[in-house]
Formats: structure tokens, sequence, C-alpha cells
């Protein structure tokens, strides 16, 4: 079994799929430093003369209404939300590759019009134009990862993904300080049933010598092959039709959507004028040692997650400590608002959660929206929970300006009562529901839930290597097995007809 090698062979052996991963890891820089420069531009006088007002009684003597500060933050996510939504339609009709492509020609845009505009509805169009292709960015690349991994370094995949995110923050973090001083793979995707000697020719790239191919390519088939008996027509609404599906559906969702529960998107966002108005300091100083911190979490996080990195314990773990960290800020700052004391407390607390955070729940969170989804139904689960990630997320920049800008409530850090609530309900939701997958390949998963095991005892349960037994009397004779579109290896399976014999298990 391709599982049994997975443990035998390290990263030496398997450095053609591990580079092939790290290079499209790199679409994830993007949304990182869309974040980066956006955070700190809101905190920033020359931009805020461009689309904002006067505002004597604050700190920086200028500021931004709430609308507008909602609408550039969450435009983007807004855009994401939509094009993530529609990965399984753009997976079957274009294929990873060429909507990796079409983000590409996107950013290109965004930028241009962003760069060129003075009037806040250009730059609402850029924003809204970047989230499109950011979502696109984030969904194929994460689904070629899962994909193309091999089990045992699945984990490592999504780490340096998450890492490039963090390292895209940082610089455009660092780039608001520079001005704010100045101003003031081929597709290497595995084919599935029906192009079965395309698959065989991805898996020899990919795999280290002496891995058994023939294996794995059997694991495929019997897997394809079962899971198109079971439902051969693939949608949005076959997510929900079986109980399998359904329990994985919901958990790949709030899985991914945990990131969002965080609050991390009120400090990523809003971090650097959340500083100013806080009057911590140098606030863009102190938002490149937060975010500078954070990416030292991910890269520490990337040499550890393959072998220390169990999914629930990370997350428990990290929600108790970004929940722990907000409470405190929340009630420092009722204590004692304003003063230099608190500042340096706030700043130290956001530290702790920012490395919690990076450390101990981003990289996890991407992993269960897609390991944990059926592999027929991949590119439409983990299309519809980035969908639901990218919402939530455009949910709390949506309304954390009402939170935190003086002009409205001028909570501050207080908003972090509401997070730490969040945080504590959401490790209880992922102690009871969230299966421990770790060093699992993806057909040992799908054994799991074809087998109901629950959620506590995935992490003992012993795989068979014949989970079609838990669900069919006998192997598939199928009539209907899904194959490739014409579009390329990347694209997402469509119906034709194939003969699969099989014997009685």
């Amino acid at each position: 079994m391709a599982s049994d090698q997975d443990q035998k062979l390290g990263m030496k052996q398997h450095w053609k799929a591990l580079s092939i991963v790290c290079l499209v890891s790199l679409s994830s820089f993007q949304y990182g430093l869309d974040f980066g420069i956006i955070g700190g531009l809101q905190a920033m006088i020359g931009f805020l003369q461009v689309f904002g007002e006067e505002a004597p009684d604050t700190p920086l003597g200028w500021n931004i209404n709430a609308e507008r500060q909602q609408l550039i933050s969450s435009l983007m996510i807004l855009g994401a939300f939509i094009s993530s939504s529609t990965a399984g339609f753009t997976a079957k009709y274009f294929g990873r590759k060429m909507s990796l492509w079409i983000a590409c020609v996107g950013v290109f845009i965004s930028t241009a019009v962003m760069q060129a505009t003075t009037e806040i509805g250009g730059l609402y169009a850029g924003r809204l134009i970047i989230g499109l292709s950011n979502g696109l960015l984030m969904t194929h690349a994460q689904l070629y990862i899962q994909e193309c991994s091999p089990g045992k370094y699945r984990g490592f995949g999504i780490s340096i993904f998450t890492y490039w995110v963090a390292v895209g923050s940082l610089i455009g973090t660092v780039i608001d300080n520079f001005a704010a001083k100045i101003h003031n793979r081929n597709a290497y995707i595995i084919p599935l049933e029906g192009r079965m000697d395309d698959a065989e020719r991805a898996l020899r790239r990919l795999r280290p010598a002496g891995w058994s191919v023939a294996d794995e390519l059997d694991e495929m088939k019997t897997t394809l092959a079962a899971e198109a008996q079971m439902q051969s027509s693939v949608g949005y609404r076959t997510l929900f039709q079986n109980p399998i599906d359904r329990r994985r559906t919901i958990i790949s969702v709030l899985g991914l959507t945990a990131q969002a529960a965080s609050g991390a998107m009120f400090i990523i966002s809003f971090g650097t004028y959340f500083f100013e108005m806080a009057n911590v300091g140098n606030a863009f100083e102190n938002s490149c040692i937060l975010t500078g911190t954070g990416v030292a979490a991910l890269l520490f996080n990337a040499l550890v997650i393959t072998k220390y990195g169990r999914r629930r314990v990370m997350m428990m773990s990290g929600f108790a400590v970004c929940g722990a960290s907000q409470l405190a800020m929340a009630i420092v700052y009722t204590i004692e608002p304003g003063t230099e004391k608190t500042g340096k407390v706030i700043v130290g607390l956001s530290v702790i959660y920012i490395v919690a955070y990076n450390a101990l729940i981003s990289t996890y969170a991407w992993l269960t929206g897609g390991e944990l989804a059926s592999q027929r139904l991949r590119s439409h689960t983990f299309g519809l929970a980035t969908a639901i990630g990218f919402f939530g997320a455009w949910l709390t920049t949506f309304t954390a300006p009402y939170f935190i800008n003086p002009a409205e409530l001028g909570w501050g850090p207080k908003y972090g009562y509401i997070w730490a609530g969040s945080c504590v309900v959401t490790g209880i939701w992922v102690w009871y529901y969230l299966p421990e997958v770790k060093d699992r390949t993806l057909e040992q998963i799908d054994e799991m839930f074809e087998a109901r095991v629950p959620a506590r005892k995935f992490r003992k349960y012993e795989c068979t290597g014949h989970h079609v037994a838990l669900t069919l009397d006998e192997k598939p004779h199928a009539d209907h097995v899904e194959t490739q579109s014409s579009n390329g290896a990347g694209s997402e399976p469509k119906t034709s007809t194939a003969n699969t014999t099989g014997t009685k298990l």
C-alpha cells in the first residue's frame, strides 16, 4: 500500500513532489501581500488625505469613515468568496492550472486599476478584482497541493502554503512602514479514472525510485470506481445527499472556517490602525514585529508538522492560547486604557496571539478543509469550505470598524471579549467533532469515513485497505466511472462509460 511506502521514504526521496508543492504554494504570497499592504494604508496619512477626512481629535489628525474602511478591507474577501465558491465549476471546465493563470491575469489588472485611481470607486473595483483573483489562487493551489503531496507530507505542503501568506503579509507591512516614514507545476496533478496512463506517468514523475506506483494506482482505481458506483453525478447538491458526504462536508467547512472564528482577521486587517487608535507606541514598527513573528512561527511549524502535527491537539491548543490572549488584551485595556504600560502589554499579547494562530491554527484549518473531503467531491467541497471561510473573514472585516473606530463604538482592544468567547466555542467543537488524520492517505481517510468511525477514534483506527467492503457487498462492476474532461490533467471529472471488473471481497 502507498501508506506503507510513505512511512519508509523521507523528504529526500520525495524531492520532486515537494519541489512542485513549494512552487505552487507561492500562489498564496499575493493574498498575504494584499492584506499586509491594505492594513497599513488605512493608518497612513498620505492615503487618508486622498480617501479619508481630517479628524483633529484622533492621534493621526486624519481618519477614514467606517463605511469606506469596511469596503476597502472587505471587498477583497467578498471577491475571494465569490470565486472560491465556483471552484467545482472552474476545476471542471478550466482545471487547476488554467484557473491559476486566470488569477494571475486578474492580479495584474487589479494592481493597475488601484495604482492609477484617486477615486474611491476605482479603489473599490480594484479590491474586488484582486479578491476574485486571490480566491482562485488560494483554492486551486491548495487543491493541487492536497492531491499531489504524499500523505505523510500533506501537512508540510499546506504549512509552506500558509508560510507564504505570512511572508507576503510581512513584506506588505514593511512596505507600508517604509512608505509611512517617507510621507510621515507544469500540471502534475494526478488524473482520475479514465486517464490512468497519464496518471501513471504523473506518479512516476512525482514519486521516488522504488515507490510501488502500481499499488497506489490500484488504490486510486478502487476508490474512484466505488465512489462512481455510489453516485455518478457530481454537484454542490451531492455534498449533502448522503450521510457520509454530508458529514465530511460539514467538518471540512467548519474546520476551515475556524480561522475566521479565531478573530485573526481583526488583527491582520486592522492591526496597524488598531495600534494607532489605541496609541500603542510606533504602530507601523509594532505591526512589522507582529507580522515577522508570525512568519517565524509558520517556518517553525513547517519544520515540525510532519513529525508532531496532530490536527486536534494543535488546533485545541491554538484556540486556548488565542482566546486567553484576546481576553487578557480586552481586560487590560478596560482597566487602564491609553497608557504606555497598557500599550506594551497589548503589543506583547498580540505577538503571543499571532504566534499561536500561525503555528497552531492557520495551517491545520486549511488542511482540514482539503483532506477530509471525499476524492470525487474534493474541488466542490473545498471550494464551498473556502468560500464560507472567506465569508466569515469578510464578515469580520466588515463589522470590525463599527467596534474599533473612534467615530463609532470605539472599543479598540475591548473587541477581544467577543473573540475570546468565539475561541472557546470553536475549541470545544474541535474536541468533539474534528477527526485526527495525521499521516493518513486520502484513501485511508475515505475508508474511515465510510466505516462511520467516531471523530475521537480516528487516530487509533487500523485501516484494512479494502474500504469498498464497508459500503458495498462486492467490488464495483461500474457502468459509470468518472473521467477527466479534455481540458487537461487538472480538470474535474466527468461521467463516461467504462467497465470495471472486480471480485468478491
